[in-house]
């Protein structure tokens, strides 16, 4: 999603030369940062930019948003909103960020990438309008102008490009509550101008699609997003993504409709969406990217909804995805905050790549020998507009897991005398920490090269004697969710976040979190398991029966019994209003329980007309 529509008088391509004394640091990057993993966790872990929209009114904030990623001769490169640069990356794990030698003066906005002739041609010009740009080395970043102005009418909104078969080059756009997706062929030979007008292709209908409502859960009855579009190809049939219905909201998604013509007439797929991501951790998963990796397989880059220093504070999301054999597209993000296999890691399926290492750390006691703050929070707050959550208050250590990416603890202090036990309350197999730190009242803008953060992490069987299983006290990378899987498990009932030093002002981690495995027995399938599908057909109530020994939840539905491809994550409810259905299509649920142990089997299925 834009972050404002743009009025500028600015050339259309601004184009910029920026300094390349980075060569050094980027190749020193890669050896100190390079890590040798089978698995990643979501949020990706990547040196988010911080934004500088309101740096006039001194609040400063991370964003990921609207990654278009692209395969360009086996390298992957992902191209994200105001980032004023680029990430690269050879196996999806190690993303190293390049700083172009020429480069928009504002940074790219929800920029459209693709793979044309062995260059990478890309848009992304805030102004909404300019050239098509390109480079054979994006690794070096010295990118191309033709100078040649792509105009339409309104302007260019969240742009793609889209390669066909045969070559030719077509444009996908808008970002707007009011006007629809729109397409419109490019000339190739001409410097890659319009041929022709814009044709409309396709609006949104909350009306009939539940999911396209606006709001948290979609209960606003403010008028919904269209954006990011995204076009693929599979076989025959082309398959245009789109974002819906707002990049602030748990609810954020990502649909498709098809068709088999490139400008269409589109139909919209009954399985919508595609992409979706309300429970959990971390939120939404909309204004994605779709791209092949080097084994064949398909995976869904997203937007994910923090919304707390102000409502455009976002992260990446990594999933899963592909085409069911009667052609159906899927993109998988059960458990999509818990780690799971990377690209080169082989598993028994693609589409189910869940490590099934559980969740250790959930509301177990936890302790702190540093004081909470007391300093009131600087943000933008739109709540009360409607297009913002309410801020969570209140800093204290028990925010720290909670599950909830929206809250956080903050210590009034940020020295390396700090730490944060977790105790577990059993020994537990641990495999994996990931530490997301939050920018509490932070003052950074832009991309400074001092960020870092560094600590040590320990266990312990008994909380007095400790091992040290990853240390970070000299680490020199931007690290805001640092993922660490282990070399080996180990054996722990506490663990120890050992702090050492952190550029911004405050230490503040909105969650501890504690991947592994538990030495108990996985809960058993819930019973008594009800859906009952509302008057208004966009919604259903589900309930069960609570499940002994359970720690949440998970739904699964979708429109045909062995394709249940959306689902939802709980923590400790044992019901779920489902308000994303489209009225004109019979559905079919499960459920099923997890706690530190396993996931149990599913629940009998059941149906509704």
């Amino acid at each position: 999603m834009k972050l404002s529509r743009f009025s500028c008088f600015l050339i259309s391509v601004s184009l910029v030369a920026c300094t390349n004394s980075n060569q050094f640091e980027q190749g020193k990057d890669q050896i100190t940062r390079h890590k040798t993993y089978k698995t990643y966790c979501n949020p990706i872990d990547i040196d988010y930019s911080y934004m500088s929209h309101y740096r006039a009114n001194n609040v400063s904030y991370r964003s990921g948003a609207d990654p278009a990623v692209v395969n360009f001769k086996g390298k992957y490169y992902m191209f994200v909103t105001r980032s004023h640069g680029y990430w690269s990356s050879v196996d999806m794990s190690n993303w190293t960020f390049i700083r172009p030698q020429n480069w928009y003066f504002e940074g790219s906005n929800a920029p459209a990438a693709a793979v044309k002739d062995g260059k990478v041609i890309l848009m992304g010009d805030p102004a909404g309008y300019g050239a098509v740009i390109e480079t054979d080395n994006p690794d070096l970043g010295y990118w191309e102008t033709n100078y040649a102005i792509v105009e339409v009418p309104g302007g260019i909104q969240d742009p793609n490009l889209f390669v066909d078969d045969d070559g030719r080059v077509y444009l996908y756009e808008e970002s707007s509550n009011k006007w629809p997706i729109r397409g419109i062929e490019l000339d190739t030979t001409k410097n890659y101008i319009p041929i022709g007008r814009e044709t409309d292709l396709f609006y949104l209908d909350p009306e009939k699609h539940g999911w396209e409502r606006f709001g948290q859960d979609h209960k606003s009855d403010l008028k919904p997003f269209i954006e990011g579009p995204w076009m693929m190809k599979h076989k025959n049939t082309y398959y245009l993504e789109y974002g819906a219905p707002g990049t602030q909201w748990n609810v954020y998604a990502d649909g498709v409709y098809t068709s088999d013509n490139p400008l269409g007439p589109f139909e919209y797929a009954p399985y919508n969406p595609i992409s979706y991501k309300p429970g959990g951790f971390l939120k939404g998963s909309g204004h994605g990217s779709t791209v092949k990796d080097n084994n064949g397989n398909y995976w869904h880059f997203a937007t994910m909804a923090i919304s707390v220093n102000y409502k455009f504070e976002r992260r990446i999301g990594m999933y899963p995805a592909g085409f069911e054999e009667n052609g159906q597209m899927y993109v998988n993000t059960a458990y999509g905050d818990y780690p799971h296999y990377l690209p080169d890691t082989e598993v028994a399926e693609h589409k189910n790549r869940f490590t099934g290492w559980m969740l250790l750390s959930y509301k177990k006691p936890v302790r702190t020998n540093s004081s909470m703050v007391e300093q009131e929070i600087n943000v933008v707050d739109e709540s009360e507009s409607g297009y913002m959550l309410e801020q969570v208050r209140g800093f204290d250590i028990s925010k720290i897991n909670d599950e909830e990416i929206r809250s956080y603890w903050v210590s009034a202090a940020n020295h390396d005398s700090i730490y944060v036990e977790i105790d577990l309350e059993k020994t537990m197999d641990v495999k994996a920490v990931q530490i997301n730190f939050q920018d509490f009242n932070s003052e950074i803008y832009g991309r400074p090269d001092t960020l870092r953060q560094q600590f040590v992490i320990k266990a312990s069987l008994d909380g007095k004697v400790w091992e040290t299983v990853a240390d970070y006290s000299e680490n020199t990378r931007d690290m805001p969710h640092a993922y660490l899987e282990l070399d080996e498990s180990v054996e722990a009932r506490y663990i120890l976040y050992d702090h050492v030093y952190l550029t911004n002002n405050y230490l503040s981690i909105s969650e501890l979190r504690i991947f592994g495995s538990g030495k108990g027995e996985t809960p058993s399938a819930p019973t008594d398991f009800q859906v009952t599908r509302q008057k208004d057909r966009r919604n259903a109530d589900l309930k069960w029966n609570r499940v002994d020994g359970s720690m949440g939840y998970v739904i699964y539905w979708g429109i045909s019994p062995d394709k249940l491809n959306l689902s939802a994550l709980m923590y400790d409810d044992t019901y779920y209003k489902l308000r994303a259905l489209n009225t004109d299509q019979k559905y079919y649920y499960q459920v099923e329980a997890f706690n530190e142990n396993g996931v149990s089997e599913r629940s009998r299925l059941m149906s509704t007309e």
